[in-house]
């Protein structure tokens, strides 16, 4: 007589078809959802091959073309979906913002900010939505903002002396060089009071943090996966840059904070002196921590300097390749400073065609191409597909911009085109978003057109421009740099000649 089977073979049947049911069901219910067009895959990598030989807007502008305004991709473990016209991105960015309103924290942003984030890259929640408001009310108010003129004043006349020495040699100058410094010590002396002498390093460790895209490092990739935090070598890059700028900050909040202990405190507050304020007078749930403010002044520092002097380096290499364009707009600042010595920030108002000039750069040039990623906090529908949660979401605002759909003559340098079409870049034309939209568009828009405007007038104001020597305007390189803000892959070097004397 056979033995018996062990009793748990006989319950193996009642576990199995339970499980088979739930599978089956599962996969007809993934099966009945309608997600973007995706282009060919690769095993394992997935569509990441899309994206090689050409920045990343580029790459996934082409795409769209071929595949639709909505895109589903897979890099690796990640589930990307990518916006790329104006309907996409009202969808996402108004219509379903609330869903769409947290940032995706992969390994590498978790090891930069361990629990503490910033407000760029702070989860969508009570704390996010009380830093937020902290940096709108209290930070970049248009009264703070304003507050800060002297300082971009006295800034913008570095520049120009340094600038005007370099005329008076008949020497050219590397533009963009001078602009970096410009709009960090302007940044530098808005957030913590005084200039920095370790402003180069800082923003060496901010160009290199940069340049590792969210999202396409290994770890990221792979998150599931140990091996790849192990062989890769970007953690231990972002570790030490991570030490390299809490070696800047903590001695610079420590002598602020002793600076408030002893009754020291200035009448004209800096950036750093309101964090710590609010710090001692906040009573709430969400505390905040020191951690916080040290995000906090390296996102500030960091987004400020890096896209208004990428913005301002933009507009002086689209002025250089096109010379009608500098004339009219040096035209129309002469003409309306006739009779005075400098350019001041009241006057700015009545040069409305250098906010065309503006305005056209950021249409070429958004500050951040793909925006921020954005994540999923919920399943939705965009353009009826069906986006899950946790996918991480791109807008390609770059693409938006040079759309011939949108745009006549797109990839031409033309600020008239702004004239008649009352297309602003507020977050309610998704036509033109350079800043984005919605609860996680820039709340530093108005702290960096300042930088803009003031520099932009006075570049154009005492300086007429040439190309060195044996450089014609059609070969400025005009190709970007694979970072976020995407900035000019080449500096820009000119011949200044000084038109109206600059006063020192």
């Amino acid at each position: 007589m056979a033995a018996e089977p062990p009793a748990y073979l006989l319950l193996l049947p009642l576990i199995a078809i339970p499980l088979i049911v739930f599978l089956v069901l599962s996969r007809r219910r993934d099966d009945q959802r309608r997600f973007p067009p995706a282009p060919w895959a690769l095993p394992v990598i997935g569509h990441l091959h899309h994206l090689a030989g050409a920045p990343p807007h580029r790459a996934l502008r082409d795409l769209a073309r071929r595949h639709g305004p909505l895109m589903t991709l897979r890099f690796c473990e990640l589930r990307v979906v990518v916006a790329s016209s104006p309907d996409a991105a009202r969808e996402i960015l108004r219509t379903h913002d609330v869903d769409f309103a947290s940032r995706p924290i992969g390994p590498m942003l978790q090891l930069v900010f361990r629990g503490a984030e910033g407000l760029i890259f702070a989860p969508y929640g009570d704390g996010w939505r009380q830093l937020r408001k902290i940096c709108t009310l209290e930070l970049l108010s248009a009264r703070r903002v304003h507050s800060f003129r002297p300082v971009r004043e006295d800034e913008v006349g570095r520049l120009l002396g340094s600038v005007a020495s370099a005329a008076a040699a008949g020497l050219p100058v590397n533009l963009s060089e001078r602009i970096t410094a410009f709009v960090a010590d302007a940044a530098v002396r808005a957030i913590i009071g005084s200039r920095s002498e370790h402003r180069d390093e800082f923003l060496r460790l901010l160009m290199d943090g940069l340049k590792i895209i969210p999202g396409l490092s290994l770890p990221d990739l792979f998150p599931s996966s140990r091996l790849a935090m192990l062989v890769s070598s970007v953690p231990g890059k972002i570790e030490r840059r991570r030490k390299g700028l809490l070696d800047i900050v903590d001695p610079i909040i420590l002598e602020h904070q002793e600076k408030r202990a002893a009754g020291g405190i200035d009448e004209d507050e800096d950036l750093l002196d309101v964090l710590l304020r609010l710090q001692k007078d906040m009573d709430s749930q969400y505390p905040l921590t020191t951690d916080n403010i040290k995000s906090v002044l390296i996102d500030m520092f960091g987004a400020s300097s890096e896209t208004s002097a990428t913005t301002l380096k933009w507009t002086m290499a689209e002025l250089m390749r096109n010379p009608a364009v500098m004339r009219k707009a040096q035209d129309e600042v002469r003409g309306a400073l006739a009779g005075h010595d400098e350019v001041a920030e009241d006057s700015l108002v009545n040069l409305r065609y250098l906010q065309l000039v503006i305005k056209e750069t950021l249409r070429l040039h958004p500050p951040a191409p793909l925006l921020l990623p954005r994540e999923c906090r919920s399943p939705c529908q965009v353009l009826g597909y069906d986006v899950p949660r946790g996918t991480m979401v791109l807008v390609n605002a770059w693409a938006i911009g040079r759309d011939p759909a949108l745009w006549d003559a797109p990839e031409d340098f033309v600020p008239e085109r702004f004239e008649e079409s009352g297309r602003d870049f507020k977050g309610m034309d998704f036509e033109f978003i350079p800043f984005g939209a919605g609860r996680r568009m820039c709340p530093g828009m108005a702290f960096g057109l300042a930088h803009i405007e003031l520099a932009l007038a006075a570049l154009l104001f005492h300086f007429d421009w040439k190309l060195p020597e044996g450089v014609v305007a059609e070969e400025i390189d005009m190709a970007e740099a694979v970072a976020i803000t995407a900035p000019p892959r080449s500096d820009l070097v000119v011949l200044p000649v000084t038109r109206l004397p600059v006063s020192i």
